[in-house]
């Protein structure tokens, strides 16, 4: 994954409505996040989710332990004022999710859509799927997306890695169990169209 200096040019050079992965309603993230049975009072990370408005929409759900992390500030600052006072019920943390500091055995669900497939070094997956596993609570969900195997092969004039449920699901082994599995087809703010793999997942542990 690239630096937080390339992300903070992304998120200043253009407006976040601009982006590629812009959404205006964050709509089979919520439901697959409602889906899991997950109770509002539980704690829920969103991975990436700088400038998203999956925030301010599960805050408008009942939803009341949210943390966003982006590895941008820039991001971060779009997604706080656009939720403007309701910003301060947030927890914000910026960094890079291979590396943050999490608190251990926190989160009842951890969401990301559009990071996980910017890791196409295999150690940064794994350093990855380790932040989720000492993350989460014992059976707690993991709600996924990332590009498909027909999605697009670069992202940000990145390279991504791109995903069939299967190969997604690998990456997670053993230690977690794959639940449910969809694609999307995301229309781009330019009228392109992107195709996202979800997948929720669940962890094995009780």
């Amino acid at each position: 994954m690239s630096d937080r200096n390339h992300w903070d040019r992304v998120y200043t050079d253009r407006s976040s409505e601009r982006l590629s992965w812009f959404q205006r309603q964050a709509g089979r993230s919520l439901a697959l996040i409602q889906e899991t049975g997950i109770a509002p009072g539980a704690p829920l990370i969103d991975v990436g989710g700088g400038a998203s408005c999956l925030a301010g929409e599960l805050l408008h759900r009942g939803f009341g332990d949210l943390w966003v992390l982006d590895i941008s500030a820039a991001a971060l600052d779009v997604a706080r004022k656009a939720l403007g006072d309701d910003a301060a019920r947030i927890h914000w943390l910026e960094g890079d999710i291979t590396r943050a500091r999490l608190p251990a055995a926190h989160f009842a669900l951890w969401h990301d859509r559009a990071v996980f497939h910017f890791l196409t070094d295999a150690q940064a997956r794994e350093a990855y799927v380790r932040q989720v596993h000492d993350a989460l609570v014992p059976g707690g969900h993991v709600v996924i997306a990332t590009f498909a195997e027909d999605g697009p092969a670069r992202c940000s004039g990145l390279p991504v890695m791109r995903y069939d449920a299967p190969t997604l699901h690998a990456e997670f082994a053993p230690v977690f169990e794959l639940l449910h599995t969809e694609k999307e087809v995301h229309v781009t703010p330019a009228g392109d169209t992107q195709v996202f793999r979800y997948c929720v997942l669940r962890s094995t542990e009780s």
